[in-house]
C-alpha cells in the first residue's frame, strides 16, 4: 500500500469516527494545531561520544469526543520531524545528524476534571515518510537515506497535559516509541536498538461542533 492510499484511509477513519460519534457523545469538537517538537534517540553504542536532539515541528488536525463531561477521545493526523545529531569516535570523528519525518495517529483518551484542564494518554502509530542524513567531520554533505534501511511503522505511547482558554489550547506532551528504528546492517551500526523518544509544545484552534 502507497503512502497517498495510507494518508487517505487514516484521514476517512478519523472524519467517520468524528462524524458517528456525534450520535452518541455530549460534546464533539475539531481543529488544527502545531508545534516544537524537540527529539532524541538515546543511541547505545561504543563509539557514540554525543548525542544532541533535534529541534523540529509538527502540525496537522484534531478532533475530540467527549462521551462524558470529563471523558472522552482525541484522535489525531499530525506530520511529525524526529531524529537526533549524533558525534562518532573511532579511526575518525564524525558527526550525523537524522532526519525522520512521520505521519502519525495519535489516539489518546482524554481526562477533563475541570474546564480550563486536560489530561492525556494513550497509544500512537506512525508511517516513515521520508529520511535523510547530515554528516560533518571528516566528509561532509548531506544524502538522501532509503526508508528501507529503517522500520517504516513506528508506535508508542504518549502523555500530556493542557490549558484550555477558550478555542485555544497550550499543550505539553512527551512520546515513547517502543519499535526500534534500525532494519539494516547500515542503521545498526550506527543507531543500534534506538527508538524515538520525544517531546511537543503546541498550540491548537478547537472548532466546537456539538
Amino acid at each position: 500500500m502507497t503512502t497517498n492510499r495510507i494518508t487517505t484511509l487514516v484521514t476517512f477513519l478519523i472524519f467517520s469516527v468524528l462524524i458517528s460519534s456525534k450520535v452518541y457523545s455530549q460534546e464533539v469538537s475539531g481543529g488544527i494545531k502545531g508545534g516544537l517538537t524537540m527529539s532524541n534517540l538515546y543511541i547505545d553504542s561504543d563509539d557514540l561520544d554525543d548525542e544532541n536532539a533535534r529541534f523540529g515541528f509538527h502540525a496537522g488536525l484534531f478532533s475530540q469526543i467527549m462521551f462524558l463531561e470529563t471523558f472522552g477521545i482525541q484522535p489525531e493526523l499530525l506530520f511529525t520531524t524526529k531524529g537526533t545529531e549524533a558525534t562518532y569516535t573511532g579511526l575518525v570523528d564524525q558527526t550525523v545528524k537524522f532526519n525522520l519525518n512521520y505521519l502519525e495517529l495519535p489516539a489518546l483518551l482524554v481526562f477533563r476534571p475541570v474546564e480550563i484542564f486536560e489530561f492525556y494518554a494513550g497509544p500512537y502509530a506512525g508511517l516513515l515518510l521520508s529520511s535523510n542524513i547530515e554528516f560533518s567531520g571528516l566528509i561532509d554533505g548531506e544524502d538522501e537515506i532509503d526508508r528501507d534501511n529503517f522500520n517504516t511503522l513506528d508506535y508508542g505511547i504518549a502523555a500530556g497535559i493542557a490549558l484550555n482558554f477558550g478555542n485555544v489550547q497550550a499543550g505539553l506532551r512527551y512520546n515513547i516509541g517502543l519499535q526500534k528504528l534500525a532494519d539494516t546492517s547500515l542503521t545498526n551500526m550506527l543507531l543500534g536498538d534506538s527508538k524515538n523518544a520525544y517531546g511537543q509544545l503546541y498550540i491548537a484552534f478547537r472548532i466546537t461542533e456539538k
